[in-house]
């Protein structure tokens, strides 16, 4: 398993979920899933099984050699099964705040989609404020899934800002809205 250099800990649990340090054999669910969720995504194109080996090598592979990578990406486990991944970017070490990414199997939105949330959520906040003791964690979300707003407000979380007119999707520009939480 790689581990991250800015993390004493690497394993994360909450019964019968994990976060453990993103893995190589991951990557191509990850691929499929933000591919099929390419809409909500900061994403241009769909990727392809090259692309993500570059990604994986080039990328992922160096976050693990830096003291202060400017992201902590993690496979999300149920009974040792992922089931999604996500982590903390954009990190700004200075001022102790980093965004939340997150994207879970596709299959499982449906049904599951506020429970897996906020069961990442609960790990993700032992990650940035226990563990690295940051001040603040937020979303950076387009204004598409406002049941995603919910779960995060039920964890805590408040609305920040709303940037209107942020993002141009689908010829059209829509709102970000961006959701905080504070480390008290």
């Amino acid at each position: 398993m790689n581990s991250y250099l800015s993390l004493s800990h690497q394993v994360f649990l909450n019964e019968n979920f994990k976060l453990v340090p993103i893995r190589f054999e991951d990557r191509i669910d990850i691929m499929n899933w933000r591919n099929e969720q390419i809409y909500h995504l900061r994403q241009d194109k769909l990727l392809t099984i090259d692309d993500q080996d570059y990604y994986f090598e080039n990328i992922i592979n160096e976050l693990f050699k830096e003291e202060k990578p400017n992201q902590l990406l993690f496979s999300f486990l149920q009974n040792d099964v992922c089931i999604g991944y996500g982590g903390l970017v954009n990190i700004n070490w200075n001022d102790k705040n980093a965004e939340i990414s997150f994207i879970m199997d596709t299959k499982l939105e449906k049904d599951y989609f506020n429970f897996h949330w906020s069961e990442f959520l609960k790990l993700i906040e032992e990650v940035a404020f226990k563990e690295l003791n940051f001040h603040k964690i937020f979303t950076y979300a387009f204004d598409l899934r406002p049941q995603l707003y919910i779960t995060l407000e039920d964890s805590g979380f408040f609305q920040d800002a709303r940037l209107k007119g942020q993002c141009l999707y689908s010829h059209k520009f829509i709102d970000v809205v961006i959701h905080s939480k504070i480390n008290l």
